[in-house]
């Protein structure tokens, strides 16, 4: 069974005059570009990301210069800004966020490891795929116990998709804290770009986050894979209306997350798209397991 992570909607296809929306994304204060930054219509399904280079390009239907353009990366603060200001200027600085590092005091003596959300490879079934917009997709780990834990790697594992035949494909990690109200994702844990590649010949991609010293929140941490929508993520799909049997092609951007069941209920996943978080459930036919992304979390207990 495979599980893709587009949204259910149907869009009426009509003939509209389409526009080049394209510019590129600077730091404000040192004018660099800034790579990876997304962009997404809000109340759409259209969005793209910065190559590189901090460039960006969509096709889009003209009368979508009326919306309002979300404008999101890590470590800057997310502006929203109407798409024909941004379409008119072609150049939009984003601004550094500002935040307070708290001291960080590690114990010398680090105890034994041991992992969250243990994953092989035979129970890997479905996965999650994006198009239209980038996409966030989060799971949730608790915080057992009252010992002092420390994040020591993160592994992520992929599906094979025969239709994308580039040899690698880049997507960004996020480590969130928990808002204690919503308890959704809610602030970086990582003040940093985590990007990441994954590899046609490697079902998985372990990052060492051992140095960091990031120790768990007490309500628990969420670990984020964040789409990039940029030229060497997207291939094209080809896809048959159930109905009328009538063939389409759509664009789809890689990696393809493999995704796993899970007996325990305290496992929840989220996606974050056009401006929100929403909860993601899908359940085993049995009603027991939660189908989740296959997300493995290394911890190690401070003595």
């Amino acid at each position: 069974m495979r599980f893709l992570l587009l949204p259910l909607l149907l869009v009426a296809q009509i003939n509209a005059q389409e526009v080049l929306f394209e510019g590129n994304v600077f730091d404000s204060k040192t004018k660099d570009p800034i790579p990876y930054v997304n962009l997404s219509f809000l109340n759409t399904l259209k969005g793209t990301s910065t190559d590189d280079n901090g460039h960006f390009y969509l096709d889009i239907p003209n009368e979508l210069l009326n919306n309002k353009v979300h404008i999101s990366s890590l470590g800057y603060k997310d502006t929203i800004i109407v798409a024909k200001t941004l379409y008119k200027s072609k150049i939009f600085n984003l601004v550094e966020e500002s935040f307070e590092l708290e001291e960080v005091v590690v114990s010398k003596s680090l105890g034994d490891s041991y992992v969250l959300n243990p994953i092989s490879s035979y129970s890997l079934t479905g996965g999650f795929a994006s198009s239209a917009t980038p996409w966030v997709l989060a799971l949730y780990f608790p915080n057992i116990g009252a010992q002092k834990k420390y994040i020591e790697n993160i592994t992520v594992f992929f599906q094979k998709n025969p239709k994308f035949n580039q040899r690698t494909s880049r997507f960004r990690i996020r480590v969130y804290n928990v808002d204690p109200a919503t308890k959704n994702p809610n602030k970086d844990l990582v003040r940093k770009s985590l990007v990441l590649e994954s590899e046609l010949e490697k079902d998985y991609v372990s990052l060492d986050l051992s140095s960091l010293n990031i120790e768990i929140p007490e309500n628990g941490v969420y670990i984020g894979l964040e789409w990039l929508f940029i030229s060497n993520n997207w291939f094209r799909n080809v896809v048959t209306n159930p109905i009328t049997k009538k063939k389409s092609v759509e664009d789809r951007f890689a990696p393809t997350f493999s995704g796993v069941y899970v007996k325990n209920q305290n496992y929840r996943a989220m996606v974050y798209g056009m401006g929100k978080w929403t909860d993601f459930t899908v359940k085993s036919k049995n009603g027991t397991e939660n189908f989740v992304p296959a997300i493995s979390l290394k911890l190690k207990k401070s003595n």
